[in-house]
């Protein structure tokens, strides 16, 4: 938009943040030129029904067809080993109660992407885990051995399916997404559903059969197995890494528990991105905030500060590593300014750690430019009238969480991680989930 009339902002906002809430979210660029800035105006704010007359090429399609939820019906009956993705879409159509209802009725697990956590509580027995690139072992597997994919409000984007010619190669696709952009543009669908997800699970739960948990018993059994396996074998929860060294995932899970759950937990992008998903533990919908599109380094401190504000009711953790924390630190000035209590967990390993550990791995350890000697991070937050915290081994964590907690506003703290744990598994570019790498050097982490 380019507003040269003042009479024409309230207009504009309004149809702005209609069009950013409405279909497949995302953002408006509204551009006041300085002379519209100056004026004065009575115009008075158009109603919803006004702003929805005033777009008329702007009708994001919400209601399933019929016939489509009929076949989806009957692929679901037709089903031994389907699986669920739910991604961003059901939290953008408020979709968890109605995705729940489904499982349950359907006794079908539940996968989630990135941006898809928190669609199900994680303690949920139809939960399964977090997909992809850097998810568990157990869901990938399951989805690489699935007959049926139900897709819910997620793009299929690199990250979740790795090489698309060897992505679920014995699974037929059901794909539900509200913008019709994104069915079939990176993967073969038998049937596509361009609709609000909520909606769709609302349909599809009274439409399909009840299963009972003993018909699916064999399938659940194999499930739970696999997933014993794979996070048994996968390194997390002592505290310590190697030679003793703080572990980061063991952090974000203590964050997680120290919380009771119940936060708001805003991502960084890298290493601590991943730990965050994977070892937090979510149980509610929209607790978990991540630049899962952009990748933005230096995301989570801002974005913790806007979450916090829009949900005074919960407590907020940035969780950040030292190099996307060196890009946004000079918020920690309207952390003071406004009292915004954003309790920062800063998981230093003294490296661009994800940069790190590619080079590492992928290019035989050629490291360029990803070591990065960090200031006195103390220091820094003491210098804005932060109090910090600092945290080296496992013992220290519990008390640092605490004393965050105990702030009266925002507070840090300052953990010193191991500086070569990587997180695994890990799905190298040009390869699929069943070529995942496990370890690396002897270490499972």
């Amino acid at each position: 938009y380019l507003v040269r009339d003042a009479d024409e902002l309230p207009r504009v906002i309004a149809e702005a943040f209609h069009i950013a809430r409405s279909g497949r979210p995302g953002p408006v660029h509204i551009d006041i030129t300085k002379d519209a800035l100056q004026q004065e105006t009575r115009a008075a704010h158009p109603t919803e029904a006004e702003v929805i007359a005033g777009l008329p090429g702007f009708r994001p399609n919400t209601e399933p067809h019929g016939r489509q939820l009929k076949l989806a019906a009957t692929e679901i009956a037709n089903a031994k080993r389907p699986v669920i993705l739910a991604g961003h879409g059901v939290l953008h159509a408020e979709g968890w109660d109605e995705l729940v209802a489904f499982a349950e009725k359907t006794q079908i697990p539940v996968a989630w992407t990135l941006l898809g956590i928190g669609a199900i509580d994680e303690t949920h027995p139809l939960a399964y885990g977090f997909m992809g690139m850097h998810g568990w072992k157990h869901v990938n597997r399951a989805i690489q051995s699935a007959d049926l994919l139900i897709a819910l409000g997620m793009r299929f984007d690199d990250r979740v399916t790795g090489n698309v010619r060897t992505y679920a190669p014995y699974a037929r696709i059901i794909h539900v997404d509200i913008d019709p952009a994104e069915i079939g543009k990176n993967v073969a669908v038998e049937v596509p559903i361009v609709a609000d997800a909520r909606r769709v699970l609302e349909a599809l739960t009274r439409m399909v059969d009840r299963v009972e948990p003993e018909e699916r018993r064999a399938y659940h059994e194999e499930l739970a197995e696999w997933k014993t396996e794979s996070v048994g074998s996968s390194w997390h929860g002592s505290g310590a890494w190697r030679d003793g060294l703080l572990s980061a995932d063991y952090v974000v899970e203590r964050i997680g528990e120290l919380t009771d759950h119940q936060a708001t937990y805003v991502a960084d992008v890298g290493q601590n991105q991943m730990w965050l998903a994977r070892y937090t533990g979510f149980r509610n919908p929209n607790s978990h905030v991540s630049s899962g599109g952009l990748g933005t380094m230096g995301f989570s401190v801002p974005a913790a500060m806007g979450a916090a504000l829009g949900r005074p009711d919960r407590e907020t953790w940035a969780i950040t590593g030292d190099g996307g924390f060196q890009m946004t630190f000079q918020e920690l000035m309207t952390l003071v300014a406004d009292h915004i209590p954003v309790k920062i967990a800063l998981l230093d390993n003294k490296k661009l750690g994800m940069i790190r550990q590619w080079q590492e791995i992928i290019y035989g350890g050629n490291y360029h430019s990803a070591n990065l000697p960090g200031p006195d991070f103390a220091k820094l937050a003491d210098a804005f009238g932060i109090p910090a915290f600092r945290a080296r081994t496992p013992d220290e964590v519990d008390g640092a969480i605490r004393a965050a907690q105990a702030v009266d506003g925002p507070a840090l703290i300052w953990f010193e991680i191991a500086e070569e744990q990587n997180v695994f598994p890990m799905m190298p570019a040009g390869k699929g989930l069943s070529d995942l790498i496990e370890k690396w050097g002897g270490a499972d982490e």
